[in-house]
């Protein structure tokens, strides 16, 4: 379990030491979708959805996801975020809603769940505001596509 860090030497799961860490600019970016029908999407673009403004309540949720992650993922380090941002856009060739997430921190540790998670939140929030008129919407692509700073550097996932 050498390479599993939130493991000690016996197995057991415990917080990463990161106190010798230098503090880094560090960056994440993580996308998702929610495929729903055509109407449901057009319900939400053209405003008549009857819990009200779908992807501005969705950005803010997501904004909220990211900024509450340790208290959600049980070994998630507590951050300073000093930038979150998300961008929902409707794509008609889905159908659905296409969600990114930008998280940003200076820090000793990357904020790569913050961003998966602000896409998560953004997602749920859209599929409650509109579940009255569409059960079977579906949730996924959800990953990392760009993270930076820190000792493992870049990665950028295609």
């Amino acid at each position: 379990m050498a390479d599993l860090t939130h493991f000690d030497d016996h197995g057991q799961a415990h917080m990463v030491d990161v106190s010798d860490k230098p503090v880094t600019a560090r960056v994440a970016v993580a996308q998702g979708f929610i495929r729903m029908t055509a109407n449901t999407l057009a319900l939400i673009t053209e405003g008549r959805a009857n819990k009200g403004d779908v992807l501005g309540i969705a950005r803010i949720a997501g904004i909220m996801g990211a900024k509450k992650t340790a208290d959600l993922i049980p070994l998630c380090h507590p951050l300073p975020i000093t930038k979150v941002a998300l961008d929902l856009t409707p794509d008609d060739t889905l159908p659905g809603i296409r969600i990114t997430a930008t998280v940003k921190t200076g820090g000793q540790t990357g904020v790569e769940m913050e961003a998966l998670t602000a896409v998560s939140a953004a997602a749920l929030t859209v599929y409650d505001m509109v579940k009255a008129v569409q059960k079977d919407m579906e949730i996924g692509g959800i990953r990392l596509t760009l993270k930076d700073g820190g000792k493992s550097g870049r990665f950028e996932n295609p």
